[in-house]
């Protein structure tokens, strides 16, 4: 018998949609005293469970279906210019795997983005101790990649290594780098470091059509979208 289905499940009570405007929302949960190891966790991701902080989840909304989980298969990426534009500016950063992001300055950068970028989402206003149970609650498979320029910290991206892939957790970044636009950059970089470490996928979470926050998932093609319980490509 799976180890998936030993573990329960609990659901919250509808609440209002972060999301889609007037639509109410409910929330599946992993029974959190339930023990996740690599293998389970990797079972759970490909039916489309999300980790933040020490939580496993995944959308159960009575009424709607929109939240649908996506994955890059890396080897058959393909960059568009914009992307190729995008990976080659910022060639100058340097790239350092962390073992935490307890120092000071992750936090402070972390608070400047979202006070900038997300000031009408429910992340804000910002915390330490959200901060700590959100991103800082790592697994032993969490790895902490932080992006500089001549030492100076411009963006960190918190991803878990899984059997199958690497799945983007978050990525913060200094909201004063448009230019660079660091996020795009973050999720390249995440996909030739999959690339790199022989992982066929990059997770990146839910994709909502009509949502411009996540609009930019579609913009790494082919994309992989689960529905009715099947992978299936977006070309």
């Amino acid at each position: 018998m799976s180890e998936l289905s030993k573990l329960k499940l609990f659901i919250t009570p509808p609440h209002q949609c972060s999301y889609l405007e007037g639509q109410q929302a409910s929330t599946l949960f992993i029974d959190p005293d339930a023990e996740i190891n690599p293998l389970l966790y990797n079972e759970l991701s490909e039916i489309g469970f999300r980790r933040s902080g020490a939580h496993f989840y995944r959308p159960n909304c009575a009424e709607c279906n929109a939240c649908i989980p996506s994955r890059v298969p890396v080897e058959s990426f393909k960059p568009n210019r914009q992307q190729r534009k995008i990976y080659n500016r910022n060639q100058d950063l340097q790239v350092t795997a962390i073992t935490d992001i307890t120092a000071p300055q992750y936090y402070q950068l972390y608070e400047r983005y979202i006070c900038q970028r997300h000031s009408d989402g429910d992340m804000y206003p910002p915390s330490k101790e959200q901060f700590d149970s959100f991103l800082g609650n790592s697994l032993p498979n969490t790895q902490f990649y932080a992006f500089s320029l001549a030492q100076q910290l411009l963006a960190v991206a918190v991803t878990d290594r899984l059997s199958s892939g690497l799945s983007a957790i978050y990525t913060f970044f200094d909201p004063d780098c448009d230019r660079r636009s660091l996020g795009r950059y973050a999720v390249l970089w995440q996909i030739e470091q999959a690339k790199t470490l022989h992982l066929p996928y990059l997770y990146l979470g839910y994709w909502i059509k009509g949502c411009r926050k996540m609009s930019y998932k579609t913009d790494y093609r082919p994309l992989q979208l689960l529905i009715n319980n099947r992978w299936q490509t977006l070309n």
